[in-house]
């Protein structure tokens, strides 16, 4: 089967929930995550949950888990706290929880920060993706065009079909 023909048996919403990691933004001041929403939204998704939550990484991987647990939420994603500051928990918090990783997605959205955006300093990021139990997983840096480089050339444009094929074998 083509990538195209799996796109058609791809769902046509994905329940999501979005999660900004910041020690300092709230949701009037959270331009990423507002972003996130509003171009999952666009593209047909439904977002179940948003939250902000700290940098630190017990409590990043309890919203994974509880949102993987959560029969109402299918996608999760995040965006801050990728950098390699000490503070900058969110890779190994999202990386330790996945059962799978989707080592593409870092690569391509380094590959378009790289190309598109900001030049060599695209080895800072750590972004991430992959899938925790049923639940597809994408975390991302929380810069305002990060955010929207990331979800508008990969994350929004495959979402569904990533989807299509965590539940293909699982129906």
């Amino acid at each position: 089967m083509s990538t195209e023909q799996h796109r058609r048996e791809a769902p046509a919403t994905v329940r999501c929930m979005v999660i900004t990691v910041s020690d300092t933004r709230t949701p009037d001041t959270d331009k990423s995550g507002q972003l996130m929403k509003q171009l999952l939204e666009e593209s047909g998704c439904t977002i179940v949950d948003y939250r902000i939550v700290t940098d630190d990484y017990g409590p990043i991987q309890d919203l994974i888990r509880d949102a993987a647990a959560s029969p109402d939420i299918e996608a999760v994603l995040l965006n801050g706290g990728t950098g390699i500051a000490l503070r900058d928990t969110t890779y190994e918090a999202v990386r330790d929880v996945l059962d799978k990783e989707m080592p593409g997605f870092g690569e391509i959205f380094r590959y378009l920060s790289f190309a598109e955006d900001i030049g060599p300093a695209a080895i800072l990021s750590r972004a991430v993706a992959g899938v925790c139990g049923n639940t597809a997983v994408f975390s991302m840096p929380g810069s305002t065009g990060a955010v929207k480089l990331a979800m508008t050339r990969i994350v929004v444009p495959e979402l569904k079909h990533v989807m299509r094929e965590i539940y293909k074998d699982r129906k």
